[in-house]
């Protein structure tokens, strides 16, 4: 869940960028079909199991992530150890959370809950980057909680693990936007790329190892259909950023929020209550408002990378 990037050129065509919102509804379509294959194995695997399998499909993408110039061995080369280390670990950390939040939740709810991310950017922009946050983005991150609280309802349900690894994985997402945005113009995009891949592939199977489960059957398909449609979104992605600007790109990702619903009630007969349409909304429109402030400020971090990787 990321904008794409403004690589798009300055004469693109009307119909170049219609493609462009095209292809990027497709690509979130995508990711919410990963996102369902996580949920429908029930758990039947462990987090760090599914999260190495999705990887090590991910590394089929390679090849078309790849820009001109660049090398499929750059995936693996760096030159800040440190940034690619936090990429890496931000990876894990945000795949691990969003297949348990996605196991636990229904999928409206979990997704519900990631789309504080831009929120926690607004946040973590002011403590990391120092930048100037005005009152607008504040009264839109003030916004954004009051719909999380809307849809937890904290004291009139029960509250569990999966909440919490929702909103921990909107962070690790966060985290990874204002670490970009602070140095994504020193590595090329397909190092970005491997960072992503690398560090849920290493960690994860170590986390794996000692409870690996064997899958079978149906098992295999959800497992790999978890790897291969996010591997398929990132590239979509790409392909979208480079037909389309950030502005027309990034804001159709919302529309996973219809796709959760109708999956839920579809896959899972799981329905939705007032409460969680009324603080989905607050949530989507104040991330809608941030992005729109965001887009005014200059450089934009994602005139030069895409946010991509959903493994």
């Amino acid at each position: 869940m990321g904008p794409g990037d403004d690589t798009a050129p300055a004469n693109a065509s009307a119909g170049d960028a219609k493609r462009g919102v095209l292809i990027a509804l497709a690509a979130y379509v995508s990711y919410s079909l990963s996102d369902a294959s996580v949920k429908l194995l029930h758990g039947a695997l462990p987090p760090f199991e599914v999260v190495f399998i999705g990887a090590m499909l991910g590394l089929l993408a390679l090849p078309l992530v790849r820009k001109p110039g660049e090398t499929l061995g750059d995936a693996f080369r760096f030159r800040s150890w440190k940034m690619w280390t936090l990429r890496a670990a931000m990876a894990i950390c945000g795949a691990v959370f969003s297949v348990i939040c996605f196991t636990l939740l229904s999928m409206a709810e979990a997704m519900s809950l990631l789309f504080l991310m831009p929120a926690f950017v607004t946040i973590l922009s002011m403590i990391f980057l120092k930048e100037p946050i005005g009152w607008r983005r504040w009264s839109a991150v003030v916004v954004g909680f009051l719909g999380v609280m809307i849809v937890l309802r904290p004291g009139f349900r029960a509250l569990g693990f999966g909440h919490l690894a929702a909103i921990l994985g909107a962070l690790a997402t966060a985290v990874t936007v204002v670490m970009l945005r602070a140095q994504g113009a020193t590595e090329k995009r397909i190092s970005l790329y491997g960072a992503g891949l690398m560090g849920p592939i290493v960690v994860s199977f170590l986390f794996a190892l000692p409870h690996m489960v064997m899958p079978h059957g149906l098992q295999w398909v959800w497992v790999a259909g978890y790897g291969l449609l996010a591997a398929g979104g990132n590239v979509m992605l790409m392909l979208a950023s480079a037909r389309a600007p950030a502005s027309a790109v990034a804001p159709p990702q919302y529309s996973q929020m219809l796709w959760a619903i109708a999956l839920d009630d579809l896959l899972f007969g799981i329905g939705v209550d007032g409460p969680m349409i009324l603080g989905s909304a607050v949530i989507i429109g104040a991330g809608l408002f941030t992005f729109r402030r965001e887009q005014i400020r200059k450089p934009r971090f994602w005139n030069r990378h895409p946010v991509i990787n959903r493994q």
